[in-house]
């Protein structure tokens, strides 16, 4: 396998049903790819595949050279090396309530990495002066914005170190300046050599941050390409009831 991430012949199921058909996708490092698809398509298992946060039954995947094969879940302390080379970013942010945002950013780095308190509060802090959020280190989740608290989440995720970030359907809640500010945010993590692997169904946001728009279907790959590529001359039926967006509710 090649590439910063590298998915091949990726299938699951759950409860028997399967969720993903033989997916192949590659992320270069410098590169934003955006995985697209209706609600159900099987975006988000795809990035807890990658993240060992749920089995597969058959293919394999590569992140940053730590290799996942199909079956059960290997116990934590064998996913030490994946946990500092992949980072993700859950949709609805999942900050510890009771820890400041400096805490958040810690809690991996010192629990999971053995890092010393002092180097992951300096760390953490850098971090997050970077990311524009240095002035809310003390504040506590309730007391962010909801753009700031998205920018805590993605200091946490950074935190171990890692070449290959994770996603979930990041501009959910974000007004259009803050959708704007995240896509100069994840460019400037591309820049930095990190393969990024977004999740969405925004389609603006895909067209203006994305490099490559990955689509699926029922658990397939139906569509894969550069992102005006896809998204201005589509190919497939999903990929154009994507662009659609949802049926207007009624009157």
């Amino acid at each position: 396998m090649s590439g910063a991430l590298s998915i091949r012949g990726l299938h699951a199921e759950r409860g028997g049903r399967p969720v993903l058909r033989g997916v192949n996708l590659e992320v270069a490092a410098g590169e934003v790819c955006a995985l697209m698809g209706v609600s159900g398509a099987g975006k988000s298992t795809v990035l807890r595949a990658v993240a060992a946060l749920e089995p597969f039954t058959a293919g394999g995947i590569a992140a940053a050279g730590f290799e996942l094969r199909p079956g059960p879940l290997p116990r934590e302390s064998r996913l030490r090396g994946l946990r500092s080379k992949v980072g993700m970013v859950f949709q609805a942010h999942s900050l510890f309530e009771h820890l400041t945002a400096l805490q958040n950013v810690t809690l991996a780095p010192v629990h999971a990495l053995g890092w010393t308190r002092a180097r992951a509060e300096q760390e953490a802090a850098e971090l997050l002066a970077a990311l524009g959020v240095g002035a809310r280190a003390g504040a506590y989740p309730r007391e962010l914005s909801g753009g700031e608290a998205q920018r805590v989440a993605i200091a946490r995720a950074l935190a171990p170190g890692p070449m290959v970030l994770l996603m979930d359907e990041p501009t959910s809640a974000l007004d259009p300046a803050r959708r704007g500010a995240l896509g100069d945010t994840l460019r400037g993590l591309a820049r930095q050599g990190r393969a990024l692997l977004v999740a969405t169904h925004d389609v603006d946001f895909a067209r203006d941050v994305a490099d490559r728009v990955a689509v699926l279907a029922q658990g397939a790959l139906v569509e894969y390409g550069p992102s005006r590529e896809v998204l201005d001359r589509p190919t497939h039926p999903a990929t154009r009831e994507l662009l659609r967006g949802p049926d207007p509710a009624p009157a």
